[in-house]
């Protein structure tokens, strides 16, 4: 009921993001072209050093972040993530723009904000930049007042933000993304109450409590309101009066805040870097933690997108590490709350960069052993305590159970087709050979179907026996269209070569490879899906799989897979050491101790780690391999191997087989919630 309102938050969302390049371009080159020689080269130099320390405080804490979460068991169905290569990360491209308008145009953050830079730098040194700077303050003025227009929205745009998240979010995702939540908030008030405060304390002197006793008031309004620039004036002036208290520090240091907080309002601020820890959480949400290798990328890039709005960042973010880009609506959803505690940690971050940085410029800061070494080891402590303390939280209190086999288990038909049951190959007798084998089926009003039962998701058993799957649809929707019934008899690989030429079963469908063994005795039909050869390995293990050259590298190591030659053949040229164990059975897989990983096509094996969450699913880059899967026929005839041709087109031009990959193979509507509880059902009655 609340889907449609998902084009009131995307439309909110467009136009929060319309103005925020444009802002970001005026206010960078204004602020630093306002600057004189003397004071850009002081800013630059020991205020930009202050602020670097800050970044890395926060930095640090962000990457931490993720020791919290819990070791989810989590698993997903296929998707086309797996087998598309990522793009290449062209450094030169991202943050060094050519053509600075296609940078705006295409919303290439980091290439403006360098642009902006080198802009603002060279405006210092021109003569008349006054009359330039007056045009920028005008414009500045008048994006301000347009952004000023589309926060008036915020209420409508949250609501539909709040509402597509509540009503579409599923009981697991919410726990999740409370894991978030709470982490977020934690760090975030570790880092305001005590981390950066701390610094001060330890370079300064100046201690805790005069600092809050000073900042109160505008840290608390920064937190309700979640809006740091309403509080700038009184956080100024707050740390202005803490510098005159201070022994010997000269009127002119105390002054400085009235330059150093306006130029470095302009730079990613703590709270701000706080929110890249949603791009780890975003992988570890989707079941891909990102790996620390993928950290230091991860730094440069979020540095300079965070320029710019979070809005604009985290799409591009999400994008660049090849993360799913509608985890980007429960960032949405988690700035209603998250926003407060990374304004908290904004105003505090303001407030150390105003007085560590007004020190500096005046050569006031102590860097005293003692002080620093207690500090370090607080936090140290401190931190410990907190991640350690949540993760025992969310591995036990807040823990549940991973619930991927009732999803696969509870699938249903997706056309609604009637329960079907396996027979054994011996319940049919074989059809005399020759003849028309069309004619024969409609003339006895039954399809004989030979199905391999443990090939998810084409064809497979429930807990209740019922046989589903993908292939098993294809088969009642051939039937019906022959206007007759669907009968399956159970096969395997091997006995399966025989029953379709003896005429004991007219078409084998079980998502069967075609590979050039099987091809020599019985006949395809034309392909219908493409699967992709991977390793299905468990999750720690997944790093040493990424690439051909790391599977190369691990020698003689046991790898599970099916009796399969051309799968072995396909190996063996690729990693030519590798001991390779057949495991005919897909039943006996996964509960192996004598082999390092199994040999699966990724959109099966996917399944199976839904079945097995501790697994996960690797398609080694470059050059995935792909195997065509199509229906087994007999040879002899001609006449139904065209028409089983021909009806494949039809299914493909008519959508039936795109809805039959979406719902199996993609799982778009597998474990679809039931209804639960709502106000609007259960309290005041308006729908049934």
């Amino acid at each position: 009921y609340v889907g449609p309102l998902r084009f009131v938050a995307d439309g909110f969302v467009r136009l929060l993001q319309v103005m925020v390049l444009p802002y970001v371009t005026l206010s960078i080159v204004s602020s630093l072209g306002a600057l004189t020689i003397a004071q850009a080269k002081q800013l630059g130099v020991r205020v930009g050093a202050v602020l670097l320390g800050i970044w890395a405080v926060a930095f640090t804490f962000t990457c931490l972040m993720p020791a919290a979460y819990p070791a989810a068991e989590t698993a997903s169905f296929f998707s086309t993530t797996l087998v598309t290569p990522p793009p290449p990360f062209d450094f030169v491209g991202l943050y060094i723009p050519s053509n600075p308008f296609n940078a705006l145009a295409n919303n290439i953050v980091p290439a403006v904000v360098l642009f902006s830079i080198m802009l603002g730098l060279a405006l210092i040194g021109v003569e008349r930049k006054q009359a330039l700077l007056d045009v920028l303050a005008v414009a500045s003025a008048a994006v301000a007042r347009a952004t000023r227009a589309v926060t008036k929205l915020t209420p409508y745009g949250l609501f539909a933000i709040a509402a597509v998240a509540a009503g579409t979010l599923t009981i697991d995702q919410l726990q999740r993304i409370q894991v978030y939540l709470i982490t977020y908030a934690a760090v975030a008030l570790l880092l305001s109450l005590w981390v950066l405060p701390g610094l001060i304390m330890a370079l300064t002197g100046i201690r805790i409590r005069d600092l809050f006793a000073r900042t109160l008031d505008s840290l608390l309004v920064a937190f309700v309101a979640g809006d740091l620039f309403i509080v700038l004036p009184g956080l100024i002036e707050a740390c202005k009066s803490l510098l005159q208290a201070q022994p010997g520090v000269s009127a002119g240091t105390s002054a400085l805040p009235d330059v150093i907080v306006p130029a470095g309002f302009n730079f990613p601020h703590a709270g701000k870097l706080l929110s890249l820890s949603f791009i780890p959480f975003a992988g570890w949400f989707a079941g891909s933690p990102l790996p620390l290798a993928d950290y230091p990328q991860l730094a440069a890039a979020g540095l300079l997108t965070f320029f710019g709005s979070l809005n604009s960042a985290v799409p591009f973010l999400l994008d660049l590490f090849r993360l799913p880009s509608d985890t980007f609506q429960l960032f949405l959803a988690t700035g209603v709350l998250n926003a407060r505690f990374g304004t908290l940690a904004a105003a505090v971050h303001t407030m150390t960069l105003a007085i560590l940085g007004s020190l500096a410029l005046a050569g006031r800061l102590r860097w005293q052993v003692r002080p620093l070494v207690r500090y370090a080891v607080t936090t140290l402590i401190a931190t410990v305590v907190i991640l350690g303390g949540l993760r025992v939280l969310f591995a036990t209190a807040l823990h549940r159970e991973f619930e991927g086999a009732d999803i696969v288990y509870s699938m249903e038909p997706r056309f609604g087709g009637a329960a079907a049951a396996i027979e054994p190959a011996d319940a049919v007798v074989p059809s005399a050979s020759g003849g028309d084998l069309l004619s024969a089926i409609r003339q006895r009003g039954v399809l004989r179907v030979g199905v391999i039962r443990d090939r998810m998701p084409y064809a497979f058993e429930t807990r209740d026996g019922r046989l589903i799957g993908y292939d098993i649809e294809m088969a009642q929707t051939l039937a019906k269209d022959l206007g007759v019934e669907a009968r399956f008899f159970a096969a395997d690989r091997a006995t399966l070569g025989d029953l379709i030429p003896s005429g004991a079963v007219d078409i084998g469908m079980s998502g069967l490879p075609v590979t050039p063994d099987d091809a020599a005795r019985l006949r395809f039909s034309t392909p219908y899906i493409d699967e992709t050869f991977s390793f299905v390995v468990r999750d720690h293990l997944r790093d040493r799989f990424r690439t051909w050259d790391d599977v190369a590298a691990l020698g003689p190591a046991p790898i599970g897979m099916p009796d399969s030659p051309y799968y072995r053949a396909a190996l063996q040229a690729r990693a030519p050491n590798l001991r390779i164990v057949t495991i005919p059975r897909l039943d006996d897989m996964f509960t192996r101790d004598d082999v390092l990983g199994y040999v699966l096509p990724a959109e099966s094996g996917s399944v199976m780690t839904l079945l097995h969450p501790e697994f996960s699913v690797v398609v080694p880059e470059p050059d995935a391999i792909k195997i065509p899967i199509a229906y087994a026929l007999s040879s002899s005839d001609e006449r139904w191997a065209a028409f089983v041709n021909t009806w494949l087109d039809l299914k493909r031009r008519d959508g039936t087989l795109d809805a039959l990959y979406r719902h199996w193979i993609l799982g778009q509507r597998a474990g679809a919630a039931g209804r639960r509880w709502s106000v609007i059902r259960n309290v005041l009655h308006w729908v049934e």
